[in-house]
């Protein structure tokens, strides 16, 4: 029976996983944290590793680098938000086998975890291989043909070989990333690091460190020197995602560096130059943010030189087709499957769906139903009960001409809450936001049912 140990600090959801792999002929062992994982690993032999990438005494990345010292043949895979792909993809370049992201089914644990342990164990994964997990996960930019698709390549083509800062806009979903990246691409600075940061996944008591780097000794945890972001991206771009949830105080701190092109690590008295593009993103309205004094002006418009705005899903209908037939093709490739296309009462259903969560929701709909599709084309049945029910957000009364993105974004979270009855947990699932965002938005526009 193959031993596996299970690293993540959700007890409920960590015992409901163990049970699932017992039940698959398993030798299940749970750790809640960091310390306790890195015992385990040093005082017994696993067949895998099956760790989170964030826990709350640690993370999975300093986790693997002990396996790769102490265990070197025993593979490990990653659990990781949608967000963290990057991070997953430099994991894998240190040895990870592999990663699943975040929410995912049963099913494919169990393909993930076949897969790692039938597989030829390896020190390091090759650079080839790392370069296609990359490039089918977050790098590729799919062109469309609606209007919409065509004005945001049209602005990507023109923005990109400049210098200027770009400020991207968008809901949840949509892709921000993959706009940077592909900005990127078009620079003169393509073959130089393209560096992502989630801000709002960053403490604003550590921002600085993670920004600027650190010295070792310079703080209680300074265990080591730490290279921040800034000089990682140097002469290359820096893509800052969520960038409206930075505190004030690091809002100074970003616009001080951006100022002066010199930064310097916590704990050292030397500066360091760097030359970096900036592209930034949110889903918020940092507009608002500013009149609110929530957000500085003159750092709004440091970032803001020039605004790429990436249309949600349902304005880009048009593209349907090309974004379902993109997303089985990756979902093939990575379940190993061969399902050929959709049948059109599928396709029906896509059209008349109102796809909240825009691009990531469509694409971890084609790769379930990919899952679970056993013939040549995803039938009907296989689709998650939300886009199929008589009852879904997108039975709602048709936009007027002047209705607002703010006005949309309202009415989409009322329903959800009211589908949900009230419950935010279930209701921030389904429209693939963090409970945080959902509870903020909430209170935001003063909702109360």
């Amino acid at each position: 029976m193959k031993s596996i140990l299970l690293i993540e600090d959700d007890v409920a959801f960590s015992n409901m996983l163990k049970r699932f792999l017992e039940k698959h002929n398993y030798n299940v062992s749970i750790s809640y944290g960091f310390e306790d994982a890195k015992a385990n690993i040093l005082k017994a032999d696993f067949d895998l590793i099956f760790t989170d990438l964030r826990l709350p005494d640690g993370d999975g990345l300093a986790l693997l680098e002990i396996v790769k010292t102490h265990k070197e043949k025993t593979p490990v895979i990653l659990m990781t938000g949608y967000a963290e792909v990057s991070t997953a993809v430099k994991a894998m370049k240190q040895g990870a086998i592999d990663y699943i992201s975040k929410p995912f089914n049963q099913d494919e644990v169990l393909h993930v975890i076949n897969n790692a342990l039938n597989s030829a164990p390896v020190a390091k994964t090759t650079t080839k291989a790392v370069e296609d997990k990359e490039l089918n996960t977050t790098s590729e930019f799919v062109t469309g043909i609606s209007s919409s698709s065509k004005k945001l390549s049209e602005y990507i083509q023109l923005v990109g070989p400049t210098d200027m800062s770009v400020l991207i806009t968008g809901e949840s979903g949509t892709g921000k990333e993959v706009v940077a990246k592909s900005i990127h691409k078009q620079s003169l600075r393509s073959n130089k690091p393209f560096v992502a940061v989630d801000c709002g996944a960053i403490p604003k008591e550590i921002a600085a460190s993670e920004f600027f780097g650190h010295k070792k000794g310079s703080f209680t945890g300074a265990i080591t020197d730490k290279k921040g972001h800034f000089e990682s991206a140097n002469h290359g771009t820096l893509f800052l995602d969520e960038v409206g949830n930075l505190s004030y105080e690091n809002q100074i701190q970003l616009l001080r560096a951006l100022q002066e092109r010199r930064i310097k690590p916590i704990g050292s008295s030397n500066e360091i130059e760097v030359d970096i593009r900036l592209i930034t993103a949110t889903n918020e309205d940092l507009i608002k943010a500013v009149e609110n004094g929530d957000f500085r002006e003159d750092l709004y418009h440091r970032l803001n030189e020039f605004t790429i705005k990436i249309p949600n899903l349902n304005e880009r209908k048009d593209d349907l087709i090309i974004f379902a037939d993109y997303f089985l093709s990756k979902a093939n490739e990575k379940l190993n499957k061969n399902v050929i296309g959709f049948s059109d009462d599928v396709l029906k259903v896509f059209h008349n769906y109102n796809w909240p969560g825009n691009l990531r929701e469509f694409g971890n709909v084609i790769k379930r139903a990919t899952l679970l599709t056993s013939g040549d084309f995803i039938q009907k049945n296989v689709l998650p009960v939300e886009l199929t029910q008589s009852v879904v957000l997108d039975e709602r009364p048709a936009l007027t001409q002047n209705f607002s993105t703010k006005d949309h974004e309202k009415d989409l979270i009322i329903r959800a809450l009211e589908q949900t009855n009230n419950n935010k947990t279930k209701a921030a699932k389904l429209l693939n936001v963090t409970r945080k965002t959902l509870y903020n938005k909430i209170k935001e526009y003063n909702i109360n049912l």
